[in-house]
Protein backbone atom coordinates (compact mmCIF):
# COMPACT_ATOMS: atom_id res chain seq x y z
CA UNK A 1 0.00 0.00 0.00
CA UNK A 2 1.35 3.60 -1.19
CA UNK A 3 1.20 5.91 2.15
CA UNK A 4 0.77 8.46 -0.19
CA UNK A 5 -2.56 7.57 -1.39
CA UNK A 6 -5.39 9.49 -1.28
CA UNK A 7 -8.60 8.12 0.06
CA UNK A 8 -11.20 8.12 -2.64
CA UNK A 9 -12.99 5.81 -5.55
CA UNK A 10 -12.56 6.53 -8.73
CA UNK A 11 -15.09 5.80 -11.54
CA UNK A 12 -13.80 5.56 -14.99
CA UNK A 13 -15.87 4.59 -17.72
CA UNK A 14 -15.21 3.70 -21.57
CA UNK A 15 -18.19 3.02 -23.34
CA UNK A 16 -16.44 2.23 -26.81
CA UNK A 17 -14.25 0.00 -24.86
CA UNK A 18 -17.67 -1.11 -23.19
CA UNK A 19 -15.75 -1.03 -19.81
CA UNK A 20 -16.73 0.38 -16.28
CA UNK A 21 -13.75 0.73 -13.99
CA UNK A 22 -14.25 0.91 -9.95
CA UNK A 23 -10.82 1.58 -8.23
CA UNK A 24 -10.76 2.03 -4.70
CA UNK A 25 -7.70 3.87 -2.35
CA UNK A 26 -7.13 4.17 1.00
CA UNK A 27 -9.42 4.39 3.79
CA UNK A 28 -12.99 4.87 2.01
CA UNK A 29 -16.02 6.13 4.49
CA UNK A 30 -18.85 8.01 3.81
CA UNK A 31 -17.50 11.49 2.24
CA UNK A 32 -15.57 9.10 -0.18
CA UNK A 33 -18.43 7.00 -0.92
CA UNK A 34 -21.09 9.19 -1.51
CA UNK A 35 -18.82 10.98 -4.01
CA UNK A 36 -18.09 7.78 -5.97
CA UNK A 37 -22.13 7.08 -6.00
CA UNK A 38 -22.84 10.48 -7.61
CA UNK A 39 -19.74 9.59 -10.24
CA UNK A 40 -21.40 5.96 -10.88
CA UNK A 41 -24.58 7.53 -11.69
CA UNK A 42 -23.15 9.61 -14.25
CA UNK A 43 -20.64 7.00 -15.88
CA UNK A 44 -23.62 4.65 -16.53
CA UNK A 45 -25.73 6.90 -18.25
CA UNK A 46 -22.84 6.57 -20.91
CA UNK A 47 -22.44 2.65 -20.72
CA UNK A 48 -24.27 0.66 -23.04
CA UNK A 49 -26.30 -2.85 -22.18
CA UNK A 50 -23.61 -5.84 -21.88
CA UNK A 51 -20.82 -3.83 -20.73
CA UNK A 52 -17.88 -5.44 -18.26
CA UNK A 53 -17.32 -4.02 -15.12
CA UNK A 54 -13.57 -4.07 -13.45
CA UNK A 55 -13.39 -3.31 -9.78
CA UNK A 56 -9.74 -3.34 -8.24
CA UNK A 57 -9.57 -3.25 -4.92
CA UNK A 58 -5.36 -3.93 -4.97
CA UNK A 59 -4.96 0.10 -3.46
CA UNK A 60 -7.72 -0.22 -0.87
CA UNK A 61 -6.96 -0.39 3.17
CA UNK A 62 -10.07 -0.15 4.68
CA UNK A 63 -14.39 0.44 3.68
CA UNK A 64 -16.38 1.34 6.24
CA UNK A 65 -19.53 -0.13 7.42
CA UNK A 66 -21.56 2.38 6.43
CA UNK A 67 -20.60 2.26 2.85
CA UNK A 68 -22.15 -1.24 2.31
CA UNK A 69 -26.31 0.40 1.52
CA UNK A 70 -23.81 2.82 -1.38
CA UNK A 71 -22.11 -0.82 -2.69
CA UNK A 72 -25.75 -2.68 -2.64
CA UNK A 73 -27.16 0.59 -5.15
CA UNK A 74 -24.31 0.69 -7.29
CA UNK A 75 -25.11 -3.64 -7.75
CA UNK A 76 -28.80 -2.94 -8.49
CA UNK A 77 -28.08 -0.01 -10.82
CA UNK A 78 -25.64 -1.73 -12.50
CA UNK A 79 -27.87 -4.70 -12.91
CA UNK A 80 -30.72 -2.68 -14.58
CA UNK A 81 -28.19 -1.30 -16.64
CA UNK A 82 -27.63 -4.59 -18.49
CA UNK A 83 -24.06 -5.68 -17.08
CA UNK A 84 -22.69 -8.78 -18.72
CA UNK A 85 -19.67 -9.70 -16.43
CA UNK A 86 -17.74 -8.43 -13.72
CA UNK A 87 -14.02 -9.04 -13.00
CA UNK A 88 -12.06 -7.90 -9.43
CA UNK A 89 -9.28 -7.69 -8.31
CA UNK A 90 -8.17 -8.36 -4.62
CA UNK A 91 -5.43 -9.49 -3.90
CA UNK A 92 -6.01 -9.69 -0.32
CA UNK A 93 -9.17 -11.73 0.29
CA UNK A 94 -9.80 -10.18 3.38
CA UNK A 95 -10.25 -7.13 2.27
CA UNK A 96 -13.30 -8.50 -0.18
CA UNK A 97 -15.63 -6.19 2.37
CA UNK A 98 -18.53 -8.49 1.03
CA UNK A 99 -18.37 -8.21 -2.40
CA UNK A 100 -19.53 -11.89 -2.93
CA UNK A 101 -22.22 -12.13 -0.35
CA UNK A 102 -23.72 -9.13 -1.72
CA UNK A 103 -23.48 -10.13 -5.45
CA UNK A 104 -25.75 -12.77 -4.57
CA UNK A 105 -28.48 -10.57 -3.70
CA UNK A 106 -27.65 -7.84 -6.49
CA UNK A 107 -26.93 -9.46 -9.42
CA UNK A 108 -29.12 -12.16 -11.44
CA UNK A 109 -27.77 -15.49 -10.94
CA UNK A 110 -25.23 -17.04 -13.36
CA UNK A 111 -24.03 -13.33 -14.09
CA UNK A 112 -19.70 -14.21 -14.79
CA UNK A 113 -17.47 -12.99 -11.31
CA UNK A 114 -14.21 -13.60 -11.63
CA UNK A 115 -12.09 -12.68 -8.91
CA UNK A 116 -8.08 -12.32 -9.50
CA UNK A 117 -4.66 -11.41 -7.22
CA UNK A 118 -3.01 -9.14 -10.08
CA UNK A 119 -4.43 -6.86 -12.35
CA UNK A 120 -2.64 -8.69 -15.13
CA UNK A 121 -4.69 -11.53 -14.17
CA UNK A 122 -7.99 -9.09 -14.56
CA UNK A 123 -6.76 -7.94 -17.80
CA UNK A 124 -6.57 -11.49 -19.54
CA UNK A 125 -10.25 -12.38 -17.97
CA UNK A 126 -11.55 -9.10 -19.61
CA UNK A 127 -10.18 -10.11 -23.20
Amino acid sequence: MNPTVKNEVRVTADPAGNLLKFSFFGDIGLAEIEHYEKEVDAALATMPRGYSLLTDLTELKSMQLLCVPYIERTMDRNRSCGIARIVRVIPNRRKDIGFNIMSIFHYPRGLPIITCDTMAEAERALT
